[in-house]
């Protein structure tokens, strides 16, 4: 089974004030398919957020990140994740941003990355339970391919 990581990104969740649901809802979700080794809830810091990418990537396949991907002033998950990616993977992020699109128009404002770094998927998901819910829906039937080429456990597509 490939390792994933799941990082929340909220203020609120990590001083104690929310529950984390979307994070839950990924872990749901996911552990039929992938076994979940590491989880926490950060403070939408890029410093800390950056370190624990960079950190993670040595134990997980996948990180996959919820929340931070909106327009607030403190949203900072994808410029984040850019910066300490090598390779940016457009297709996975547009092709969430037009399934989601197709539900509900306010998906347009969701700037969520997919990125490698190593043999490291990471993926930026919504913060809301319902766009975490839409988004790895659609993902879940690529990831085991996506992530069988990337760690040349499977080197033909």
């Amino acid at each position: 089974m490939y390792k994933v990581g799941i990082v929340t990104l909220s203020d609120s969740g990590y001083q104690g004030l929310r529950e984390d649901e979307s994070g839950q809802i990924i872990k749901q979700l996911i552990q039929d398919q992938f076994q979940v080794v590491k989880q926490t809830i950060l403070p939408d810091e890029m410093a800390q957020l950056s370190s624990l990418l960079i950190e993670w990537c040595s134990v997980c396949d996948l990180i996959l990140t919820t929340g931070g991907t909106g327009l607030g002033i403190r949203d900072i998950t994808p410029e984040t994740t850019l910066k300490i990616s090598e390779k940016e993977i457009p297709g996975i992020s547009e092709g969430m941003r037009m399934q989601s699109i197709q539900k509900t128009p306010f998906a347009m404002l969701s700037r969520g990355v997919a990125v490698q770094r190593g043999q490291t998927l990471i993926i930026n998901l919504p913060g809301s339970p319902k766009g975490v819910t839409e988004n790895l829906t659609y993902l879940r039937p690529i990831l085991p391919h996506a992530l069988d080429i990337l760690t040349n456990r499977k080197t033909e597509h």
